[in-house]
């Protein structure tokens, strides 16, 4: 088994403090030679980048995209206008890279971060191609992003089932990617901080076993983070592993401060 990489964070914020956990991992899977899924989970941002193209493009596309949000995570601050900095270096990285290629060299990007600037402070996520957040709010789980997918156009459109979708020819089809030749924007969506929530950020490689029932449960069964990473990869290679899965789980605990507490600074005790 990979090994699961877990973190904490105690963030003071004005008037709450906000206590963090996660874990995340990644894994080949059973069918595929090489791993060209990338992850970062290093506060404030927890994201996947799902690589694709023939030889290692898409190995090299992943991971440079991860390698810039990482020098941004570094250097701070996590921002929409940061992120899509970071995201220009990354296809210049893809297209100046000697063993890249532009045919169908590309990687997705989905994540989740917090933005402290606002107030009260909130979470985005950004999402390019069809990686996931998922969201478990009041014991229900719900798909926060939408996929860049030809399948979720025919959904979006009334052409196609969701039932339909599950296994259609063309599920694999992205229509909007990390590439080496233009940048693209991410969607964002603002969300507020509740606590008790928990994130689920994906590759592809694990709801192509899992369902968002599948992962309820998971999540149900294990309030750890890192419990949760590994029993979700368990199912997922137990389904038939077709893809690589990377898999990070953000535990979120929000209290609020009492009257006449002064605010603090953030601390870490992050471990790797």
């Amino acid at each position: 088994m990979p090994e699961i990489s877990s973190g904490d964070r105690l963030i003071e914020l004005p008037d709450a403090t906000l206590s963090l956990r996660w874990a995340a991992t990644t894994h080949t899977g059973r069918r595929r030679e090489v791993n060209q899924d990338a992850v970062l989970a290093s506060f404030p941002l927890f994201a996947v980048a799902d690589g694709m193209g023939g030889h290692v493009g898409g190995e090299i596309a992943s991971a440079s995209t991860v390698d810039r949000l990482r020098a941004v995570v570094e250097t701070g601050p996590v921002s929409a206008k940061t992120i899509e900095k970071a995201l220009g270096r990354a296809v210049k990285d893809i297209a100046s890279h000697p063993e890249t290629t532009d045919d169908g060299t590309g990687t997705t990007l989905t994540g989740v971060y917090l933005d402290p600037t606002t107030e009260p402070a909130t979470w985005v996520t950004l999402n390019i191609g069809d990686s996931r957040v998922y969201l478990l709010r009041d014991d229900d789980v719900v798909q926060v992003t939408t996929d860049h997918s030809v399948v979720q156009e025919l959904v979006a459109s009334g052409r196609l089932s969701p039932e339909e979708a599950e296994n259609h020819p063309y599920g694999n089809v992205i229509t909007r990617a990390v590439g080496p030749s233009e940048s693209v924007t991410p969607d964002y969506v603002r969300l507020d901080i509740v606590d008790g929530d928990r994130f689920v950020v994906c590759s592809d490689g694990l709801t192509k076993e899992l369902t968002d029932f599948g992962i309820h449960h998971f999540l149900s069964q294990h309030e750890d983070p890192a419990g949760a990473v590994e029993a979700m990869l368990d199912a997922a290679l137990e389904n038939g592993g077709r893809d690589n899965i990377t898999i990070i789980v953000v535990n979120v605990s929000l209290r609020e401060k009492t009257a006449g507490a002064a605010a603090g600074v953030d601390s870490s005790t992050a471990s790797a």
